[in-house]
């Protein structure tokens, strides 16, 4: 009889008592249950109850020893030791109890505390003995009576541990069952997906008992206990909900898996907690590991990883009425590399087509075949901002949003390679052209002003006519200004679909053509031009485009302006 299942026993034995008759106590399960029940009768005690997985603390370098009594011979035993954070060194032993513990008790009996010294002091006959960082067990299908002492000592750091011990195994099965091949599966592998697969507990498949799964994704290594996982989490972290059925759950939605995090992280996580006394800890620093349950699903997607990173999973199998777990064997696996971008060559002067889709990124290469002192990149954005970086033999000289026509001039070095990567809107799909050339005179862009908006004259508004205004440069272009009858319920969001500045005049019918002038002035300051649009139809609404057309052919489109005639005059 395993004296576990009476703790009160060991507390007699080893606590100091006023010296009297005595009589061990037999099993009593009522009792045992009222004492697991009540975790504060264990806690920080050297008794290891039967049945029951307690969990501890070790210091460096401090061992700590557990009792428990097995009263009679051929009783079976099993004992289970889970170090979480750092490797462990544990010893079990077992000696022979004074007869005055286990007989009825006959004349003087022996001072108690003689009793405490003779069991402490002695070695006893070693059973078994472990070091590592495994879950390792001793199992005996016929242990014989006697005190029983469980040493550990951890001489790597201070680490939690955890112990459970029963003499009914067979029947208790508190941890899951692993089934015959307990390997987890790579079924499918993606830049930024990994399909996993396992074989059921049979604790869950054939005695029916409420098993659900629990993975760790993390990029540093394995664990071979979920007791490892809650050490290097923080202890605010908590399990994740189970995702709904049908859908599989990503643990990295959070920006938190190799991607920047928000301001509010931190906040959201609990990685700063304020004392009573109204001071700040400091905050734990960021653990790249994550975990979720999934019930009892045994395949499951993981998605939002970093392409070609290798990653390392693990599987725990937890009974949710003991929440005790046993680990599949882990696996790891790297996820696939991004597709390589082809990278588009520019030449020398000469204006490239580029489209990106939305949230695409597309790379250009330009090698200048001469030496040269400077070079210079034209970018027009026919839609929406875009980004754009520019580096020379791998050095970053440019990092700038680009929004209509921008120019860049930057200092030449003899047989530099440049590279320029841009970045498409998240909006929608981009289209640029760009031209670089190392010949500053050879420009294809038209020079803009900063403001290339169109502005109507209200009061000169007439019921066939329209006068509208333009800035210019300092630079001779040709400009050229065409109308378009649409609907009264045009409206500014049909215009801006339209505003594809890249589409030149010769996409528009010749009849939307007004006219076409040479303009410029050597004062920026008097640098605008007016033009009256005629033979309009009264209260008729019409959309107005201008294009500025470059020396080389090139040409870029004014921001359109809707205007109406007036209905009556």
């Amino acid at each position: 009889m395993l004296l576990l299942r009476c703790p009160l026993l060991l507390l007699l034995l080893l606590l100091p008592l006023h010296s009297r008759p005595q009589k061990l106590p037999t099993r009593d399960e009522e009792l045992f249950q009222m004492q697991i029940r009540d975790k504060a009768f264990f806690h920080d005690s050297s008794v290891i109850p039967d049945g029951a997985e307690i969990s501890s603390y070790l210091f460096r370098d401090t061992p700590k020893r557990y009792f428990f009594v097995v009263e009679e011979d051929n009783t079976p035993l099993a004992v289970t030791v889970t170090p979480c954070d750092a490797p462990l060194e544990w010893k079990l032993s077992v000696q022979e109890l004074p007869e005055e513990a286990s007989g009825e008790g006959s004349g003087d009996p022996e001072p108690l505390e003689q009793q405490k010294q003779q069991i402490t002091n002695e070695e006893g006959t070693e059973l078994f003995s472990y070091k590592g960082n495994d879950v390792e067990y001793f199992v005996s299908s016929s242990s014989p009576s006697g005190l029983y002492q469980l040493d550990l000592l951890s001489t790597e750091k201070d680490t939690h541990f955890k112990v459970y011990a029963t003499t009914t195994p067979e029947s208790d099965q508190p941890y899951p069952e692993l089934p015959y091949d307990p390997r987890i599966d790579v079924t499918s592998l993606g830049r930024t997906t990994v399909t996993l697969a396992w074989k059921p507990s049979p604790t869950a498949s054939l005695l029916r008992q409420p098993i659900q799964y629990c993975i760790v994704i993390n990029k540093e290594h394995n664990f071979k206990s979920l007791c490892a996982v809650e050490a290097k989490l923080s202890s605010d972290d908590a399990f994740m909900m189970a995702p709904k059925p049908g859908l599989d759950f990503s643990p990295f939605d959070f920006a938190h898996f190799g991607f920047p995090a928000d301001n509010n992280s931190g906040k959201e996580r609990g990685f700063l907690k304020s004392s009573k006394s109204g001071r700040q800890m400091s905050p734990k620093p960021r653990v790249d590991l994550h975990r979720v349950c999934i019930g009892n699903k045994n395949i499951f997607t993981v998605s939002d990883l970093k392409p070609d990173t290798q990653y390392y999973f693990d599987m725990f199998a937890v009974n949710t009425n003991t929440n005790m777990s046993t680990a599949y064997v882990g696996t790891f696996a790297r996820t696939k590399e991004e597709a390589k971008q082809k990278t588009i060559e520019l030449k020398d002067g000469k204006v490239t087509d580029v489209f990106i889709k939305r949230k695409g990124a597309k790379f250009l290469r330009f090698a200048p075949v001469s030496s040269h002192q400077k070079v210079t990149f034209s970018v027009h954005s026919c839609l929406d901002a875009v980004q754009i970086q520019v580096r020379r033999d791998g050095k970053l000289l440019l990092s700038q949003s680009v929004e209509g026509v921008r120019q860049f001039q930057l200092r030449g070095k003899a047989k530099a390679k440049y590279l320029i990567r841009l970045k498409g809107s998240k909006k929608g799909a981009s289209m640029l052209k760009v031209l670089a050339t190392t010949r500053p005179n050879k420009q294809s862009f038209p020079s803009l002003p900063e403001d290339t908006r169109i502005k109507a004259f209200d009061k000169l508004r007439t019921c066939s006519s329209v006068t509208v205004a333009w800035l210019g440069t300092q630079e001779r272009n040709k400009f050229c200004i065409y109308k378009r009858e649409v609907d009264d319920n045009y409206n500014e969001e049909q215009k801006k679909r339209e505003q594809n500045q890249c589409l030149g005049p010769d996409t528009r019918k010749k009849s939307d053509k007004v006219l076409c002038k040479y303009f410029h002035s050597q004062n920026i300051q008097k640098a605008v031009t007016t033009e009256t649009i005629r033979g309009l139809q009264p209260g008729k609404s019409y959309l107005l485009d201008v294009y500025v057309i470059g020396h080389g052919g090139h040409s870029v489109k004014y921001q359109s302006k809707l205007v109406k005639t007036r209905k009556f005059c």
